[in-house]
């Protein structure tokens, strides 16, 4: 199609602004593309085959699993381990990482950090999910790979990316060279670039946080939301109360809109919820990438050094300015 660039041919045009990556990257993000591609395919099906509900199980984060939720987890890691680029998986969905050893992929030089359904709760009810993927150089030399090839600041990252499957379904993504998006063509079955080189706006008018959770905050965080709900022409405000419950979701709108995300540690969640390698550390990294900014609510979230697999993280994310303002309430409650 003229004028049209896929995926597969823009990661490979794109390939030698990376002067560590000698193809297996390239490939790499084609086999999580392609992942992509069944996993969208079961979702826009779901009402129509066993797929919805739970499987009765509880994950490792202690959650009730749904069945999307083991079909994606299977897919993902299946594409990953067929492709042969990687040599480990994480996966928000197993309590240990997996260790691929067959003889193409022992010796590969990434490994992947893995949520393959975010939001799934949504699924029974026809809101959009996502999948969020991130990719390390791995840490050790040789041989199979070991724990401390995941936990590695997201700084570390080599790329990262979610997919939103949506009214449409989109992939994007940043190697650390800005943020491209592309929406599936069904009727070619490709992702073709949508929005090349996605900024996101420095302020916005949308704020995207659980209020219902409002009394379990912290003291800046009240106060913040407080701000946000004030009239205040000069500045835009009362901001809209946007939340769909899925990260993937909510950021994704706000990416191309303007705002900010907040996830804040709670009375019951005093290390917040999100998890670190799978959802925090890749979504900071492509905001970034794309002018905003992603931090605890005192710290950049790319600065800090993983301690285990499925660490969590409070995480204010989304436009500069509107993050900055939030952080100014938190320093002036620090301890509350």
């Amino acid at each position: 199609m003229i004028g049209i660039e896929t995926l597969d041919e823009f990661v490979i045009r794109k390939q030698d602004e990376l002067p560590y990556a000698k193809g297996e990257l390239s490939r790499l993000l084609r086999d999580i593309g392609l992942a992509a591609k069944i996993v969208n395919r079961e979702v826009n099906k779901a009402g129509l085959v066993d797929i919805l509900g739970t499987t009765g199980a509880i994950n490792v984060q202690g959650e009730e699993v749904k069945k999307l939720d083991v079909y994606a987890n299977k897919r993902f890691i299946a594409a990953l381990k067929l492709g042969g680029e990687c040599c480990g998986i994480a996966s928000e969905e197993n309590k240990d990482f997996i260790v691929i050893h067959d003889e193409i992929s022992k010796n590969a030089r990434y490994v992947v950090a893995l949520d393959p359904l975010d939001g799934s709760s949504n699924i029974d009810v026809n809101v959009s999910v996502g999948t969020i993927f991130s990719i390390y150089r791995r840490a050790s030399s040789g041989g199979t790979c070991i724990l401390e090839d995941f936990l590695q600041k997201g700084s570390q990252q080599a790329a990262a990316g979610y997919i939103v499957y949506g009214s449409s379904t989109m992939l994007v993504y940043t190697t650390g060279h800005g943020v491209n998006g592309f929406t599936l063509d069904p009727s070619i079955g490709e992702f073709c670039l949508s929005h090349p080189n996605m900024q996101i706006p420095k302020a916005g008018k949308i704020y995207s946080i659980n209020q219902g959770n409002f009394i379990s905050f912290p003291e800046g965080v009240k106060e913040y939301i407080r701000y946000c709900k004030q009239e205040d022409k000069t500045t835009n405000r009362p901001y809209s109360l946007r939340y769909i419950g899925s990260m993937v979701a909510d950021i994704h709108r706000n990416l191309i809109s303007g705002g900010i995300f907040i996830y804040p540690a709670t009375k019951d969640a005093p290390r917040g919820k999100l998890r670190l390698l799978y959802e925090c550390n890749p979504m900071s990294f492509i905001v970034e990438q794309a002018g905003g900014r992603a931090t605890d609510g005192f710290k950049r979230i790319l600065d800090i050094e993983p301690k285990e697999l499925h660490q969590r993280t409070p995480i204010f994310i989304g436009s500069e300015e509107m993050v900055l303002k939030a952080e100014e309430f938190m320093s002036d409650y620090p301890s509350a």
